[in-house]
């Protein structure tokens, strides 16, 4: 039977875990533009674009992620749709962080002050015109400090593409806990590896919540 030092372990966790930041980073940088074009459908005038952003985002959000998971691969194999694993689990998150992202950021947007919009009308200024250049770029600047915190439930929520045999930090975990029978020590680092990867975000998160609410504290 092979033996596993604790540096074997580490090292294989750690190459596991190259594959978890780069699925949240996937799954990020995807969700961050579908969920800006789900946004704008949201927030838009006409009322059919705003009710299929609205049925999007319930669907995504009132559903499990690992049943998202589940259909991806698994919906699309029965219909004669080879789906690697690795293609499943990004699409999965892509459209799952969209759903959120979009929401967070539509609460900003409505967080504005209508007298932004009534100012901005009155230079007849568009709507588009308005969101580009008066609404959006104030909302941005509030959606920073929960869009960094979210950030964070994608790396956490990559763990679960491991259901669905995508090789991330918590598929090599059980992995190497079946090969060395040492649940505590394997899944110990593994929650470790997590906490290096999620603690940081989480400090970037409550340190931009502050700086940038500052000026509203008065």
């Amino acid at each position: 039977m092979m033996t596993f030092t604790l540096w074997d372990i580490v090292r294989n966790l750690l190459l596991a875990a190259r594959w978890t930041v780069l699925l949240a980073v996937v799954a990020f940088a995807g969700g961050a533009l579908v969920g800006l074009a789900v946004l704008m459908m949201r927030v838009s005038r006409p009322r059919w674009m705003r009710r299929i952003a609205w049925a999007f985002i319930e669907l995504f959000q009132g559903t499990p992620l690992l049943m998202q998971l589940f259909l991806t691969f698994f919906g699309l194999s029965l219909a004669g749709i080879d789906v690697p694993a690795w293609l499943a689990a990004g699409s999965a998150l892509i459209l799952w962080s969209a759903a959120f992202l979009a929401e967070i950021w539509r609460g900003c947007v409505e967080s504005i002050n209508r007298g932004q919009w009534e100012a901005s009308a009155s230079l007849a200024m568009g709507y588009a015109q308005q969101m580009r250049h008066v609404v959006l770029p104030q909302a941005m600047r509030i959606a920073v400090a929960p869009t960094v915190g979210f950030a964070v439930q994608i790396v956490k929520s990559t763990a679960l593409t491991s259901i669905i045999g995508f090789t991330e930090l918590s598929k090599a975990s059980t992995v190497i806990t079946n090969a060395t029978f040492d649940p505590f020590t394997v899944y110990g680092m593994a929650a470790a590896i997590y906490f290096i990867l999620c603690w940081p975000l989480s400090r970037a998160s409550l340190r931009l919540e502050r700086k940038l609410n500052a000026p509203h504290r008065h």
